[in-house]
């Protein structure tokens, strides 16, 4: 799987919450076309680090503790990085940074849109991660 390079410049431009946390990102090329439209989908914990450095465990489907989410609206994404068996570290341009770890008994997280290769990372994990 490649890592998601492509999200790199790109902008939160909407977060939803239910059973699951939606974060959607877009970026436009010099000439006003879109060049990445995608959506992140987190189904388990995560974590949300803010630029101070306060950490934030988060849940999906816990309603109004997800609210540290809705500070990423508008951000920039400034750095992707997957390690391990595909844990997905977000860097954006303020200091925040999110952080999703693949878990042994379920979906973690997926990616998907145009301009961006697919990405889920199923139970336990991934590999073989193309850099």
């Amino acid at each position: 799987m490649r890592v998601p390079a492509e999200l790199v410049g790109t902008r939160v431009t909407r977060t939803a919450f239910d059973h699951q946390v939606r974060i959607s990102f877009t970026d436009h090329a010099p000439d006003g076309r879109i060049r990445v439209e995608g959506e992140l989908v987190i189904e388990t914990p995560f974590t949300l680090t803010d630029s101070s450095g306060h950490q934030a465990q988060l849940m999906p489907a816990t309603g109004p503790s997800l609210a540290p989410v809705l500070g990423l609206f508008a951000k920039c994404v400034t750095e992707t990085e997957v390690t391990g068996q595909g844990t997905l570290s977000l860097g954006f341009d303020d200091g925040t940074r999110l952080s999703i770890e693949p878990d042994p008994d379920y979906e973690s997280w997926n990616l998907s849109g145009s301009g961006i290769d697919p990405v889920l990372v199923g139970p336990g994990g991934e590999t073989d991660w193309q850099h």
